[in-house]
């Protein structure tokens, strides 16, 4: 994947690789032992209802970096 600025992410739409909205990107959370990206922190839309995915404290989704199949105009996960 080619290089992308962190400030070029944050608000970007995320998508579902079914065309399904589920939010714009809030945050990026990485693991300071091994400076590796963990999970992308995505504000969700209101009408997303239920996800496999965690929720943290704050009800934001937290989806697994390597979930990530494009970024473009959004950013697309695999669902």
């Amino acid at each position: 994947m080619a290089e992308i600025l962190a400030e070029n992410l944050s608000g970007k739409d995320v998508m579902g690789t079914d065309g399904a909205e589920l939010g714009s990107l809030y945050n990026i959370t990485m693991d300071l032992d091994t400076g590796r990206l963990q999970h992308l922190v995505i504000d969700p839309i209101e009408a997303l209802g239920e996800t496999r995915f965690e929720r943290d404290e704050t009800g934001r989704l937290l989806v697994p970096v390597d979930r990530v199949q494009a970024v473009k105009d959004h950013m697309i996960i695999d669902r």
